[in-house]
């Protein structure tokens, strides 16, 4: 054994190879133990004709190191092409993506001096499943999808990351003043499992006042999980708010894989030309060493990158105003972070990442009871491509298909309800929904009973494009009303 840490290292795109091949560098002469394998991945394997952008010898060397440190790479524009963050994400279950943003004031300029916060985001459910429907001409939609077991391993790492890397609080961005369900499940679940860490202090925001304060007084946040969507939105925000998305690193983590990056593009126009900034890569890099045990050399490589900035060195897109500054290419940049190696900053924080920091978490295994939670079917909800009339000639005509337990209680469209006795000036689409249910209410309705009713509707020429079917859990209504 050669003691070294086996990594997957690809250069990427545009100006990849070269804050690639500056990133490498610094690490290295900061004494980074490395068994580096490289593998081609981006533009050149998406022209090559593979969709994916990345060729199964790669994905058989990111399943035998498990780390991956990439530079970042060209899409082809045009249709079928996969996002290749999004299949390494799904493929190697890398569940969460953490972003550290990080105020470098004064020597990066900002807003905002005061802000050191972590953004966790869920990274595999949400809007980001990619289930999206056209089913008539006039309606699109997308499924939103939060599942417990997805929830309580994003929720339990966002703790453990506080707790393990010193941080005091955790904060729930969700929305479930609306989305009741969904975001309700989210939030549910952040209480139940932040009761179990009285040593970090917990808060919960709607996420619409939530990410006003936070681009307002950023000082106030620590660590913030959100689900996928509110993650990816206000990630970019906070990274911006540092002074540059050339700033930020970013960590994509699972149970047995990670993957490393800058968030930023790969910049096309600015390669070849010795000008790119590598901090981005560099600090994704930082977050690796962390996140493979090598704690005492992200700590030399960052505070050496807090040194180089005290000291007015930059790249093209950072100019100290305020102190005497000295501007240098890509390759140049990576030389003065290695000279200042050894050294830590003299107003920045220097940073000193302990034994139990990084971002791994261990799966927490629980001896939970076996909860038979029971499921009873009470209706379904018809979906109908409809475009002949009024919300109340089609509740006349549907009125008039029933079964014994079926029978039509609602319309909706575009989630108003518009039939029965409701304001004939509602704004409608073709998209209907009808919700059918048993007018008894205590008696369970069969499958049967609502294929049923399909072929009913089916014989009277409506066009039903998808059905929902109603369920109660152990009583309680699992759908909306």
């Amino acid at each position: 054994m050669s003691g070294k840490t086996p990594i997957t290292v690809a250069h990427g795109d545009g100006i990849g190879p070269e804050i690639m091949d500056a990133t490498l560098r610094i690490i290295e002469a900061a004494g980074a133990q490395l068994e580096i394998e490289t593998i081609e991945v981006g533009e050149k394997v998406y022209l090559s004709g593979n969709s994916a952008g990345i060729a199964p010898s790669a994905w058989e060397s990111l399943r035998r190191t498990k780390v991956f440190l990439k530079a970042p790479i060209t899409t082809p524009q045009g249709g079928g092409y996969r996002s290749l963050n999004v299949a390494a994400r799904k493929t190697l279950g890398l569940y969460a993506n953490v972003r550290p943003c990080i105020s470098y004031h004064p020597f990066i300029k900002t807003k905002h001096p005061v802000m050191d916060i972590v953004i966790v985001r869920e990274n595999e459910e949400d809007l980001y499943a990619g289930i999206e429907y056209r089913q008539t001409r006039q309606v699109t939609q997308g499924l939103k999808l939060i599942s417990r077991p997805g929830t309580e391993k994003i929720v339990r790492y966002a703790f453990e990351y506080a707790r393990n890397n010193g941080r005091r609080k955790v904060t729930c961005f969700m929305k479930d003043n609306i989305m009741k369900i969904t975001d309700g499940l989210f939030h549910k679940i952040f209480d139940e499992i932040g009761a179990e860490y009285p040593d970090i202090e917990k808060e919960d925001w709607i996420v619409d006042i939530g990410a006003a304060k936070l681009a307002s007084f950023p000082e106030l946040f620590d660590v913030l999980v959100m689900e996928n969507l509110y993650g990816d939105i206000l990630s970019d925000v906070t990274a911006m708010m540092t002074g540059s998305v050339g700033l930020a690193g970013s960590a994509n983590i699972g149970e047995q894989c990670a993957m490393f990056e800058a968030i930023h593009g790969s910049a096309p126009r600015r390669a070849g030309q010795n000008i790119a900034n590598p901090s981005g890569l560099l600090l994704g890099a930082v977050m690796m060493l962390v996140h493979i045990k090598q704690q005492d050399i992200a700590s030399k490589v960052h505070n050496a990158f807090m040194k180089t900035l005290e000291d007015g060195v930059h790249t093209y897109d950072f100019k100290d105003e305020i102190h005497n500054s000295l501007q240098v290419g890509t390759k140049e940049f990576a030389d003065e972070i290695i000279k200042r190696l050894g050294q830590k900053p003299e107003k920045l924080k220097a940073v000193e990442y302990g034994s139990k920091a990084g971002h791994t978490v261990e799966p927490k295994q629980e001896n939970k009871p076996v909860v038979n939670i029971s499921k009873t079917l009470v209706g379904v909800d018809v979906f109908l491509d409809w475009n002949s009339g009024k919300a109340e000639d089609l509740g006349m005509m549907l009125s008039r298909i029933t079964l014994d337990n079926l029978k039509l209680q609602a319309i909706t469209n575009r989630g108003i309800k518009v039939w029965p006795d409701t304001s004939p000036d509602i704004f409608t689409t073709d998209n209907w929904r009808c919700r059918y249910t048993n007018p008894e209410g205590a008696m369970n309705v069969l499958h049967s009973s609502i294929i049923e009713l399909l072929a009913k509707l089916r014989d009277s020429g409506f066009d039903f494009i998808k059905t929902e079917n109603l369920y109660n859990f152990d009583g309680e209504a699992g759908f909306s009303a």
